[in-house]
């Protein structure tokens, strides 16, 4: 059978195209020599599961240590019943010692013992038979919930602290979405805080220790490198003689910063979906539609991470991003930290979106909302030469806001974006899966840039793209007039697209802010480069 690119599970390795996984933890086999207790986490859909179960099969294959891989998702149903969570664990370790171990590795029958010592003293009992050290991998360990996922993380700790005296496992690791650490109660891994007992009486710490404050080293399994990618993407080369253009992997990397089930979806988006023949070389536009229809289907991987903008944590951060406001925290929140670990945004400073995959994502979530409000058919926004009328859209922009904006940015969602947020949902509208809108935004930066194409072939001619650049402000109570800053920035936006004219929005956002009407809307000024910008007032 013909490998493929894999977006769905663990990989293996003689169906999928893959990257090495033991060389994705460089450090794990050093730990586990050391017999530390450490922690492997990771965005979801980045390889965790393929690269722990190959280094389990490694150290066992290598004769020195009997590994297991078990995961922990089993054990979510069961909330805070410690008993049937700790059964349910313990159930699918004895199952995948015996799909993966010789029958003298594998564990006795599990001692009855009481709720709370499940875990320990089944793991110790087996450790004691066991002819090799024992090294164990819980993976999705976050998939616990409450009393059951601190009896199981005390558990492990109070065999670890025994070691000296009684068999335990000699090393362990747990992997999950967030490192295991105690920072905060909202934490997953911590632990719930007794009231009045947070040192110093701050409610936002916790009144007591880490779990698992055993563990030695945290290690976050990265996204691919270029080198990587070109490397999976090689493989598929190799395999059916389909060349990729040049420039089209860094492209393929550029778009999905390495993250792995991008890199995977995009390709197996043009491979399969697409169905672009293997006879015929992928370019960078293939893997800009692709990327498009990953954008548009909303995939099961970009539909959950989606979800997860509607969580106040992931709001204070995404928010001010999109605005490009300052990012203001208390000293001791994590919400950058939790936020980071879901993948949303760059594993390494400043805040900003992971790739520009996410970047469309998390704005075409947050307006969808307002496409669906729109009435007006996008049809009429094409000139007979099948040009973009862009004049006529932002005229038809300004009478619906007029109308609609005050409800609209009232509902407080993402109110620090709302407006900017709306302005994007409706140009999205507008060009209707036609033409293509591209954003840029940072925080701090105090603006939007968006780059809008436009496909079109007049009167049957040569295709032509039509491009436009527009700046996106917001005017805020005690802040000065935008408009000088704005237009200085929108010449720079404007130099780097290599285009001669350009709009600027800027929402007066000021409490008691004059009423727009459709006189006023929209004006035209001169840039401080000379050129001839829209200004559209909002």
């Amino acid at each position: 059978m013909s490998r493929r690119f894999n977006t769905a599970g663990p990989c293996i390795r003689a169906e999928h195209y893959m990257i090495p996984a033991l060389s994705r933890l460089p450090e794990a086999p050093g730990l586990v020599d050391l017999k530390a207790y450490f922690v492997v986490h990771a965005p979801r859909q980045t390889g965790k599961t393929t690269a722990l179960r190959a280094l389990a099969a490694d150290l066992t294959t290598r004769g020195q240590y009997a590994a297991v891989h078990v995961s922990c998702e089993t054990g979510r149903a069961w909330g805070d019943d410690i008993r049937a969570a700790s059964r349910a664990i313990l159930d699918r370790l004895r199952s995948s010692a015996e799909d993966t171990l010789p029958a003298e590795l594998r564990p006795a029958p599990w001692p009855e013992t009481s709720d709370g010592t499940l875990i320990v003293e089944a793991l110790g009992a087996w450790a004691r038979i066991c002819p090799r050290p024992l090294v164990l991998f819980f993976d999705e360990i976050d998939a616990l919930q409450g009393q059951s996922l601190i009896s199981v993380l005390s558990q492990v700790r109070d065999g670890y602290n025994a070691r000296s005296t009684a068999p335990f496992p000699a090393s362990v690791v747990l992997c999950g979405l967030r490192d295991v650490r105690d920072c905060h109660p909202r934490n997953r891994f911590a632990i719930p805080r007794v009231p009045g007992a947070a040192a110093g009486g701050d409610p936002s710490r916790l009144g007591t220790s880490s779990p698992f404050n055993i563990k030695l080293k945290s290690l976050r399994l990265g996204d691919f490198t270029a080198g990587e990618v070109a490397e999976l993407y090689g493989q598929h080369t190799a395999a059916t003689g389909q060349p990729f253009a040049p420039g089209a992997v860094e492209h393929a990397y550029e778009l999905t910063g390495g993250q792995p089930w991008l890199v995977n979806a995009l390709a197996r988006e043009v491979v399969e979906e697409m169905a672009v023949p293997a006879t015929e070389t992928i370019t960078r536009e293939h893997l800009e539609a692709a990327k498009e229809r990953l954008v548009l289907a909303r995939a099961t991987h970009l539909d959950s991470l989606a979800s997860k903008l509607a969580e106040p944590r992931v709001r204070e951060i995404i928010a001010p991003l999109i605005a490009g406001d300052p990012l203001v925290l208390d000293p001791y929140d994590d919400d950058v930290s939790y936020v980071r670990d879901l993948g949303l945004i760059a594993p390494d400073p400043p805040v900003r979106a992971a790739n520009p995959i996410y970047r469309e994502v998390i704005v075409r979530v947050l307006s969808s909302s307002v496409q669906e409000s729109i009435t007006t058919d996008p049809r009429t926004f094409v000139r007979p030469d099948g040009s973009f009328d862009l004049p006529r859209v932002l005229a038809d922009f300004a009478v619906w806001w007029i109308e609609n904006g005050e409800f609209l940015t009232s509902r407080g969602y993402y109110d620090e974006a709302a407006p900017q947020l709306i302005l994007m949902g409706y140009l999205q509208r507008a060009v209707n899966g036609t033409g293509q809108v591209e954003r840029e935004y940072a925080l701090g930066s105090g603006r939007i840039d968006l780059h809008l194409r436009w496909p079109y072939a007049p009167r049957g001619g040569p295709r032509q793209v039509q491009r436009e650049g527009f700046e996106i402000k917001a005017w805020r109570t005690g802040r000065s007039n935008p408009l000088k800053a704005g237009l200085l920035q929108l010449d720079r936006y404007l130099d780097r697209l290599q285009l001669p004219i350009g709009t600027l929005v800027i929402f007066d956002q000021r409490t008691n802010a004059p009423p727009i009407d459709e006189r006023t809307a929209i004006t035209t000024v001169t840039s401080p480069a000379g050129r001839c910008i829209t200004l559209l007032n909002g």
